[in-house]
């Protein structure tokens, strides 16, 4: 058989089997019409070895009213020197990769948030100085609200949206009362948790033995039952101003070398030995 005859002969082939397709095309919606899995983008299939980091980490800090100004300053200072300090910055260099990506964002009621430091890699003293400078130097804000709800949601589309690549996904959130506006803490918890992050505490109990509205008794038992989550979460409370920049840094050494306090210790109570909080008292 001649060669043209033979094309000839594999196109009507082709013709006619097609035609079933595109049948089914015609009848089918065209919202079902393209059964294809969506192919993601050039951009996500790319890789760059210098996003890679030991730990993504989220510092979600509380600004709501019931923070004064003197607090919301030693708040700052006890990050900075705890940001810089030497232990900080070997945490880092011992692990396997030896840098971390860490964005610092204020919050208070729902979709209140404030990125004061973008995303920045940490590996040394000077880029961790760096970035404590964009926190030391922007302006002191205060709002009205407490919603440890959306601050969690808002920080896991920080982790969720950044280019890095790391091989802990961790939120640090502190606060100095319950979660007050957004929905069920727990469930928003929850979420987070299984969308693979470990969210850790920091309850500021600087106020506790006051006579004061602002003041809740038992605040570190509201963080363990209703706020942390993930693998080898925790809370450390702060009970005072002078002890805010030891429990910081203390609090990201373990955050970043992935290490936990031994029991017994005197910044932790087992829950079992104690009443569970009823989460949603507040919410």
């Amino acid at each position: 058989m001649r060669l043209d005859k033979i094309k000839d002969c594999a196109l009507t082939v082709a013709k006619v089997l097609s035609l079933p397709a595109a049948a089914m095309l015609l009848i089918l919606p065209a919202e079902a019409r393209d059964l294809r899995p969506a192919m993601p983008s050039t951009a996500n299939l790319s890789y760059d070895p210098a996003n890679e980091v030991d730990v993504e980490l989220v510092l979600a800090v509380d600004i709501s009213q019931s923070m004064d100004t003197e607090e919301q300053e030693i708040q700052r200072a006890g990050y900075v020197a705890a940001l810089t300090s030497r232990e900080f910055i070997d945490a880092i260099q011992v692990g396997p990769i030896g840098r971390v990506a860490v964005t610092y964002m204020e919050w208070g009621g729902v979709d209140e948030h404030f990125i004061v430091a973008d995303w920045t890699v940490v590996k040394d003293a000077a880029t961790a100085s760096h970035f404590a400078s964009k926190i030391a130097e922007a302006p002191l804000r205060q709002v009205q609200r407490t919603s440890i709800v959306s601050a969690l949601e808002k920080s896991v589309e920080l982790v969720q949206t950044n280019q890095y690549m790391g091989l802990r996904r961790v939120i640090d959130i502190s606060g100095d009362g319950p979660n007050n506006q957004g929905g069920s803490v727990t469930e928003m918890r929850d979420r987070m948790v299984a969308a693979g992050v470990t969210i850790n505490g920091l309850p500021l109990m600087m106020k506790t033995n006051k006579n004061s509205w602002q003041a809740m008794l038992n605040l570190d038992h509201y963080y363990e039952d209703c706020v942390i989550g993930g693998p080898g979460s925790f809370a450390i409370p702060v009970r005072s101003k002078e002890g805010f920049a030891d429990a910081i840094r203390m609090k990201l050494v373990l955050e970043i070398a992935g290490l936990h306090l031994k029991e017994p210790d005197p910044y932790f109570r087992r829950v079992s030995a104690r009443e569970p909080v009823r989460c949603n008292l507040f919410d």
